[in-house]
């Protein structure tokens, strides 16, 4: 009788794995035993040993393009900008390989056309893979039929360059989808243009603090008649967004087509 035989681990490979986000996602993926690292792909730092490169435990060599690749990973993770994961994605779709992607920035025509693309294979675009994040969001979902106003503060390191963060977005259109009707901004003298942040959905005012020192950091704020509420969230490092990710690239052969957002990767 044959034994038990162990589930294969899956395959996967890292775009901008040279970057500080892909060199901890790297590291994770090296430490997971159910994930086999098999490829890192990244134009800045192309022929390097990734052991060099992004101080992991791997002798792999960086290949410049996904297409330079020998052989294809099950699953590519994707942290990189934004023109650049357009394309990334784009060669993942065409090649039937599952993407992970923490890019954030895409507009509403970027995921018709991934809707349209990922036939062969899925696609998890997630704008915050902290699971404590995720829990943030539907707080602030389930609080916001009981409340008349609402207002998001995400405060970020120096180096991100969209504003407002993909997270802050995502937690607005859920909370306008929960609860359309906010009480109009009293407002009508602007001192400083931009001194009430930006309108969001539903008219939610969303405010973006990007500051030295900072990784990821987001508070809801709800007011209604003598009382106020307030969900927040911090990762303080990069490690924060791992079980995540790992998480991601787990199961997401298990999940087909397009799907924005980790909540339902935590179902099981």
């Amino acid at each position: 009788m044959l034994g038990n035989t162990a589930p294969m681990a899956v395959s996967v490979g890292v775009f901008g794995a040279a970057g500080r986000m892909g060199a901890t996602v790297c590291g994770a993926v090296i430490d997971d035993p159910d994930l086999e690292l098999v490829a890192a792909v990244d134009p800045g730092a192309a022929g390097e040993k990734l052991r060099v490169v992004s101080r992991v435990a791997s002798d792999l060599e960086v290949a410049a393009k996904a297409e330079h690749l020998e052989s294809l990973p099950a699953v590519m993770i994707d942290f990189t900008h934004l023109d650049a994961a357009r394309h990334n994605l784009a060669w993942c779709a065409e090649q039937g390989v599952h993407a992970v992607v923490g890019t954030t920035g895409f507009g509403d025509d970027d995921l018709e056309r991934f809707r349209a693309t990922f036939t062969r294979s899925n696609c998890l675009i997630a704008p915050n893979f902290a699971i404590g994040a995720i829990l943030m969001m539907r707080f602030a979902e389930m609080a916001a039929p009981w409340f008349e106003t609402a207002e998001i503060i995400e405060l970020h390191h120096d180096n991100k360059v969209d504003s407002p963060s993909g997270t802050a977005m995502r937690t607005a259109e859920r909370m306008a989808a929960a609860s359309p009707e906010w009480a109009a901004d009293p407002t009508t003298t602007h001192t400083v243009d931009g001194a009430r942040g930006g309108a969001g959905p539903a008219g939610i005012r969303m405010h973006a603090v990007r500051m030295r020192g900072m990784v990821a950091h987001q508070e809801v704020l709800l007011g209604t008649t003598g009382q106020t509420l307030s969900i927040r969230h911090d990762s303080y490092d990069r490690s924060s967004f791992m079980p995540g990710v790992v998480l991601g690239a787990k199961r997401i052969g298990d999940h087909p087509g397009v799907t924005v957002g980790l909540d339902s990767f935590l179902d099981g």
